[in-house]
């Protein structure tokens, strides 16, 4: 499978929660701009793609696209629509891809859903956060509990499918609110919802009123009691939980995230966007030996090939700032800041720890042979495979599964102390 993620950095305002690469201004310098943005990410697109080519990269007709941000909607849909437009041309597009982008409730109506509809997406993915007012004015959020319905009504006329996305644990949320942010979620009849545990990075506005006193800090407790509440009604409910943070209706799942968890390849595009390959075949070229990128960020798009060498995979990350990443573009450079080798044996934490967030779970076999892969059963000292029966003690705490099939899955104990149960799995590995 192939995917595409593009970012789009611009916001109407930045939460106080935020600490993603957003910027409220118009215009960033080097050409990206609002207005001009679609276009620098299409020229973005065509570097990436005489990239693939020149390392060995064929990828299949593209499986998702995913535009997320910042506020994807806050460009024109014909913007949307164009870029999308590029990847068919430039990848090709799956018959039945899923076709996403994040959406602000206070920048879509009807007349904007239904041209994102007619111009081939599938989904739009709705920024809820709460029903509470009191809740969101503490997010910084500006959109009505109204506006949202409003849009996913319009999304149901225009036939797409619409999914939630709620955030709990702000400060000053009760229990109570939280479960009424939940059921009117669920009212809505979206038959995908996604829900997270506020996260505080002290670099935010809310970090620093966090830290001068001003608003009481997220409790551990208070999150965890918040995750049961919403596993419960959204089972009542009929949505199942197919990964840590999100719900679906059978046959309503985000094939888009299922790809990351499933560590598929994506490219990323946007000003700090990150792509990940499972396989590039490196060069021997003095030019192109090196996937990294040189200094000042970017790579060459013309990069000659030479000897192919070595297959590896690979991770990497677009310059963050969007008048730097548009300098690169405009000097026909993939816009790189940076990018690195994955070894197998981060290769097999990152099957781990992805694959232990999934209700699919994670499959024993899949592993066994990476431990192999990661050169890590070389030694007598070290697990050669991981069994059943070496797991028995986290079957006993009540935290994982193991299906006749050898899928450990984790259980909602399992789930809300799923850090610890990827750190027990490492030491049965020996990673």
């Amino acid at each position: 499978m192939f995917e595409v993620y593009i970012h789009v950095p611009f916001c109407l305002r930045r939460c106080g929660y935020c600490d993603f690469n957003t910027y409220t201004a118009t215009d960033l310098g080097a050409g990206a701009s609002r207005g001009n943005y679609a276009n620098m990410v299409i020229r973005e697109m065509k570097l990436t793609k005489q990239w693939q080519l020149d390392h060995g990269i064929a990828e299949p007709p593209v499986s998702t696209v995913f535009f997320g941000g910042g506020t994807p909607t806050i460009l024109a849909a014909r913007d949307l629509v164009a870029m999308l437009d590029a990847v068919r041309k430039i990848w090709g597009i799956a018959p039945d891809a899923e076709i996403t982008t994040e959406a602000n409730p206070d920048t879509v109506n009807e007349y904007y859903i239904n041209e994102l509809a007619a111009g081939g997406f599938t989904r739009v993915s709705f920024g809820m956060q709460s029903a509470v007012p009191h809740v969101l004015k503490t997010l910084d959020r500006t959109h009505t509990p109204a506006n949202v319905a409003v849009g996913v009504n319009a999304a149901n006329k225009a036939g797409l499918r619409s999914s939630v996305d709620l955030i709990y644990g702000a400060p000053g949320e009760s229990l109570d609110d939280w479960r009424t942010s939940v059921t009117t979620a669920i009212d809505l009849g979206v038959n995908h919802i996604s829900a997270y545990a506020l996260t505080v990075e002290p670099t935010t506005k809310m970090g620093r009123q966090i830290a001068a006193g001003t608003l009481p800090k997220p409790n551990d407790d208070d999150e965890a009691a918040k995750y049961e509440i919403a596993d419960d009604l959204f089972a009542a409910a009929g949505l199942e939980w197919y990964e840590v943070s999100n719900w679906a209706r059978p046959g309503y799942e985000s094939q888009h995230n299922l790809g990351y968890w499933r560590n598929v390849d994506w490219a990323g595009l946007g000003p700090g966007a990150h792509s990940h390959y499972n396989a590039v075949t490196e060069a021997d070229h003095p030019q192109s030996a090196s996937l990294t990128a040189p200094a000042g960020g970017g790579c060459p798009a013309d990069a000659g090939l030479g000897v192919v060498s070595v297959s590896h995979g690979l991770r990497s990350w677009d310059i963050a700032h969007p008048r730097l990443w548009g300098t690169a573009i405009n000097e026909n450079r993939v816009p790189w800041a940076d990018s690195e080798t994955i070894t197998p044996e981060e290769n097999l934490e990152e099957l781990i720890m992805l694959g232990l967030r999934l209700h699919e779970g994670l499959d024993l076999d899949r592993i066994n042979r990476a431990i192999n892969d990661a050169g890590m059963s070389s030694t007598p000292q070290t697990l050669r495979t991981v069994s059943v029966d070496q797991l028995a003690p986290m079957i006993s705490e009540g935290l994982i599964t193991v299906s006749d099939n050898h899928r450990v899955v984790p259980t909602r104990r399992g789930r809300l102390l799923n850090d610890s149960v990827i750190e027990q799995f490492f030491d049965f590995v020996g990673v």
